[in-house]
């Protein structure tokens, strides 16, 4: 390597409440010599970091301007309301916006549920943050509605937390500037995505060793297809099996030709009415 050289890395930023601990794992194990930064930043942030390309993709919170960035949607979470233990939202297993209506519910500077007007009844002023929100909630002073993960990422002995079945929802989404699509980029959406080392759809449409999906069904195809001559035996088994099985089972043999022949002996009676002349 010359001194001009510089060794590639890749920088994922990710909000509060993501946890890409397990893809950066991964990373590490398919390309340890591209080291991973991991950098969290306020939601509200990240959109700004990518476009400054400080990063070469993050973990962010939907929506985002599609018409920069591409963003592969991951899941939408669960939002819950957190209490102190004991309240009387406890009670229950999940409860309605309209349960809260008689709460004071904090909406913090930072909150990422968009609401038009929080439930309940506002707070004399806005926490600025998330944190500080749970602090006046372990204080006994109000409730927080946020997004399950910032329930678990601020977890404390003395709150809990029900789901809020009619609540706004946040949704995850990996998401980099469109026109900064690198080969790093796309290694790291294959992994996202479940991808194998092998996949076809790796970097640069790389084939498995087995070769394509379309060459593997092909074969599989050519395998499953019976020669001609063998087909037509089959067929013709399988019809006098049918004709002769009359109820028995479709046996073989000498009874499966005598139910052919009774078959063709009854179509033959019932079309021509061999026999005698009925009498007058």
């Amino acid at each position: 390597m010359t001194g001009s050289e510089v060794s590639p890395s890749f920088r994922l930023v990710y909000v509060p409440g993501a946890t890409p601990a397990k893809w950066a794992r991964i990373w590490n194990e398919r390309l340890p010599d591209v080291p991973i930064e991991l950098v969290q930043v306020p939601a509200a942030d990240a959109p700004g970091v990518l476009r400054e390309g400080a990063a070469d993709a993050g973990l962010v919170r939907l929506p985002v301007d599609r018409t920069f960035f591409s963003a592969i949607p991951l899941y939408t979470e669960t939002t819950v309301v957190i209490v102190p233990k004991g309240h009387l939202v406890t009670a229950a297993d999940e409860v309605s916006l309209e349960d809260l209506a008689d709460e004071v519910v904090f909406h913090p500077l930072d909150d990422v549920l968009g609401w038009e007007r929080p439930p309940g009844e506002p707070a004399f002023e806005r926490p600025a943050t998330t944190e500080d929100a749970v602090e006046l909630v372990a204080a006994g002073v109000g409730l927080l509605v946020v997004p399950q993960s910032l329930a678990r990422l601020h977890h404390r002995r003395d709150l809990t937390y029900r789901p809020v079945v009619d609540a706004p929802q946040s949704s995850v989404a990996l998401a980099w500037p469109e026109e900064r699509t690198t080969d790093l980029v796309d290694d790291f959406i294959g992994i996202v995505r479940g991808r194998t080392v092998n996949s076809t759809r790796g970097r640069g449409g790389a084939r498995t060793p087995e070769g394509s999906q379309d060459e593997r069904t092909g074969a599989a195809d050519a395998r499953r297809k019976p020669a001609a001559g063998k087909s037509t035996g089959r067929a013709g088994k399988a019809t006098t099996t049918r004709a002769g099985s009359g109820g028995s089972g479709g046996s073989r043999g000498g009874r499966g030709a005598k139910g052919a022949k009774g078959a063709r002996t009854n179509k033959e009676t019932k079309g021509t009415k061999r026999g005698r002349p009925r009498r007058p």
